[in-house]
């Protein structure tokens, strides 16, 4: 029986079917000349990290905060969605990074968005999305997009290699994501600088808070780590810290809130 994962990847399938048909992949490169210059996304989540041989130490917690209005699990996060005064709201109250949902089917997210907040906010941004194909990835640049998502558990290794050369070829940084440790050896033959872990199981989307930090070890200690899903406040935060993991990639916690100001300053500073 087909999982949620497997049914979103099936969508992106035709989705990008239908977007090469729409602006051929050599028209859509053509327009990379008239892109937005790439910001570096990994500069402010490598800041005060300690180094490689030191245990412990090194400033806070960095915040890749989401710019999200919905998801499968959740449904409807947000009715009163406004991308870019959210992503200001962010940048203002410590966020270090941005992430921007851009899957429309399952998220209700829009490249839109993205371009939008590109254009208001001078934190770096990345394209949130089940990015499968070359064809996605220059179209996020062209947008605009600092920083891509490769899934590890929508792709397969020499895809996955592709994909994050690709990603390294047009300036963006790669932020790879696994939830399966038998992923792990891929994703760690792409060489990859940035390394997020989900705790959210994308075929049951069940969320233990704990996966990210039982696989910290298992990354070098010179790739940016990042946990993904789950942490809801303060406390959780410090727990990541004190596990050794960089950064943490958080959006329905804070999108729910009725400030997300405040709430996002609570999360970073308790």
């Amino acid at each position: 029986m087909p999982t949620v994962l497997d049914k979103i990847v099936a969508v992106k399938r035709q989705e990008v079917a239908l977007a090469r048909a729409e602006r051929p992949l050599v028209e859509l490169r053509a327009a990379l000349a008239d892109a937005p210059p790439v910001r570096d996304y990994l500069a402010p989540l490598a800041a005060d990290r300690p180094a490689p041989t030191q245990t412990g130490g090194g400033g806070p917690i960095k915040l890749i905060a989401e710019v999200k209005k919905a998801s499968p699990s959740a449904g409807l996060i947000r009715a009163d969605f406004d991308a870019v005064a959210i992503a200001q709201t962010y940048a203002a109250c410590g966020a270090s990074c941005l992430s921007c949902l851009t899957d429309e089917p399952h998220f209700q997210g829009s490249l839109d968005y993205l371009r939008a907040v590109r254009a208001a906010v001078d934190l770096p941004v990345l394209r949130k999305d089940f990015l499968i194909d070359e064809h996605q990835l220059v179209e996020a640049r062209v947008a605009g997009a600092d920083a891509v998502l490769l899934i590890a558990e929508c792709l397969a290794p020499a895809e996955l290699a592709d994909l994050h050369a690709l990603a390294n070829e047009l300036g963006m940084t790669a932020l790879v994501e696994l939830y399966d440790p038998a992923n792990l050896p891929a994703v760690l033959a792409c060489g990859p600088t940035l390394v997020g872990v989900n705790n959210r199981n994308l075929h049951t989307m069940k969320v233990d808070l704990e996966h990210c930090i039982r696989l910290r070890a298992e990354v070098p200690p010179e790739v940016v780590f990042v946990g993904e899903s789950g942490v809801k406040t303060h406390a959780d935060a410090q727990r990541l810290r004190g596990a050794g993991i960089d950064a943490m990639l958080v959006g329905e916690s804070l999108m729910r809130q009725a400030d997300i100001g405040v709430a996002t300053k609570a999360l970073l500073l308790g």
